[in-house]
């Protein structure tokens, strides 16, 4: 146990004798350091004992409650007093035991005969044997999680001792955030409120993590993995001198015991590679299709494929990802990952997580025995996904904004201007713009543009009016209101404005 005041006082060769601060006796010792300095206080760390001499001590009530400050402010262990003949003071001064007794320092008096280098040299004998000891008990704990780790218990084991040995409550969950095992706590509840920090550490791989203070204590998150993130360690009160000690020892154990696992888990993953190249085999029926989806822990009628460019290793990409979509349907395809998942699942937030700025692809949804052609576009959206820097899924392929979004800016820019500059001349305010806007949006519908704008029907047909004079394209030409709306798009898509509203029809309107 770590020195307390109470017992330096107890070490009979130093004979200090309990003069006042009696509450204070349980406070903890690291240091001890001599000073007749009567402003202590800047020159402290906290947990000293201070010696004095009392050579500038004042017996005065006032001088005295400002040293008890200082000695306070300075969080000092407690105060030793040296008296007795052939020094300054022969007694502790009453006015300064007052004060310290009100403020719980405690202050103690050593007699003529005990050097004030004694008291520093138990202070550090007892400090050496604490942490001699702390060590003894680290290393023979380190030892009792190496066997657990080695033994057949495994995950299991390892936890089990790490909580019997500092009880600091503790759960693992795999890279996804599926829990693998906790000991000492609930570890669906550990989990859920780890979560938001594990998203947070997620973003910076094995380099990072993060804490939070909960209600019910300090909330810690570790990565785990060797070379790449296989899961994270969540610890709960883990700030004991002997936790933090060896939390590094439990990270390294884990992340070998994750390790094992990948690689034990290996056979599998080459199996359901096998299944998905079933899957996208042209001769494949229906029946067979949902049989094999099934099989494969993917009960959803319809799905969709994946592609992901891999910029390293695909087959730890592929591993990744398997390990992050129900059922694991996922291979590689030369420097290409392949993947069929349910039409339900978030497929967005699966390829931040593992496969964050690559290329990706997603096919439209589709009945399993068509995942071939659902992989097919997915494929071909890789070029898409690269120009724009994000994954491009088949619901967007056929979008003008998306066709917007693969060109030139400055191209964009200049044709709608070009467009639109004689409404930006004729109406700073926009008024004719925003008219035009809601009209194509709601395909030419006066009535329902009036409404949309609080405007009279005449109002909303004189600015359309207004439009076709200014620009020269007429309301009635289908080509006309391709180039308006198209201009609208490609301004919109290059400067969103703050206030812009979007109605139930973004189709150009045909007539």
């Amino acid at each position: 146990m770590p020195l307390t005041v109470r017992d330096l006082l107890a070490i009979p060769s130093l004979r200090l004798r309990l003069v006042a601060g009696s509450s204070g006796l349980g406070r903890v010792v690291e240091a001890a350091h001599a000073t007749e300095n009567i402003r202590p206080a800047s020159w402290l760390e906290g947990a000293e004992v201070v010696m004095t001499s009392g050579l500038l001590l004042s017996a005065d009530e006032s001088d005295c409650a400002a040293y008890v400050e200082e000695l306070s402010a300075g969080k000092a262990a407690a105060l030793i007093v040296g008296v007795g003949p052939g020094l300054p003071l022969q007694s502790v001064p009453a006015a300064l035991g007052h004060h310290a007794e009100l403020a719980g320092m405690p202050v103690l008096a050593a007699p003529p005969g005990v050097a004030f280098a004694a008291v520093t040299k138990a202070v550090f004998a007892a400090r050496a044997s604490e942490e001699r000891r702390l060590l003894e008990k680290t290393l023979r704990t380190q030892r009792r999680l190496s066997s657990a780790a080695a033994s057949g218990d495994g995950l299991t084991g390892l936890l089990s001792s790490w909580f019997q040995a500092v009880h600091s409550s503790v759960a693992v969950c795999d890279a996804s955030g599926r829990l693998l095992g906790s000991a000492g706590t609930d570890g669906p509840e550990l989990l859920t409120n780890a979560a938001p920090v594990i998203e947070t550490v997620a973003l910076h791989g094995l380099r990072g993590s993060g804490g939070v203070d909960l209600p019910c204590g300090r909330l810690v998150v570790q990565p785990l993995g060797t070379t790449r993130l296989r899961g994270f360690l969540i610890l709960l009160n883990a700030d004991s001198a002997e936790a933090r000690l060896l939390i590094s020892v439990l990270v390294s154990l884990l992340s070998v015991e994750l390790e094992r696992r990948h690689l034990a888990d290996e056979p599998q993953r080459r199996r359901r590679a096998a299944l998905l190249a079933r899957l996208f085999q042209s001769d494949i029926t229906a029946e067979q299709a949902r049989s094999l989806l099934q099989s494969a822990g993917v009960p959803s009628s319809t799905i969709r494929a994946v592609a992901v460019l891999a910029a390293g290793d695909p087959v730890e990409l592929a591993a990744d990802l398997a390990l992050a979509v129900p059922g694991g349907l996922a291979r590689v395809t030369g420097g290409r990952v392949e993947m069929v998942v349910s039409e339900d699942l978030d497929t967005s937030a699966v390829l931040r997580r593992f496969a964050p700025g690559r290329p990706a692809g997603v096919g439209p949804a589709v009945a399993p025995q068509h995942a071939a052609l659902s992989m097919r576009q997915a494929i071909a959206l890789l070029s898409s996904s690269t120009e724009l820097g994000r994954p491009v899924s088949a619901s967007e392929a056929g979008s003008v904004r998306l066709l917007l979004g693969l060109g030139s800016p400055a191209t964009l820019a200049a044709f709608a201007d070009t467009v639109l500059a004689p409404l930006d001349a004729a109406d700073p305010g926009g008024e004719l713009i925003e008219t035009l806007r809601v009209w194509l949006e709601t395909n030419g519908s006066w009535a329902e543009t009036s409404s949309l704008l609080g405007l009279h029907r005449h109002t909303v047909q004189n600015r359309i009016e207004k439009v076709a004079r200014l620009t020269g394209r007429q309301q009635d030409r289908a080509e006309d209101r391709v180039d308006l709306w198209l201009a609208l798009t490609a301004r919109a898509a290059g400067t969103p404005l703050p206030h812009q509203q979007r109605y139930r029809n973004t189709i150009p309107p045909q007539g």
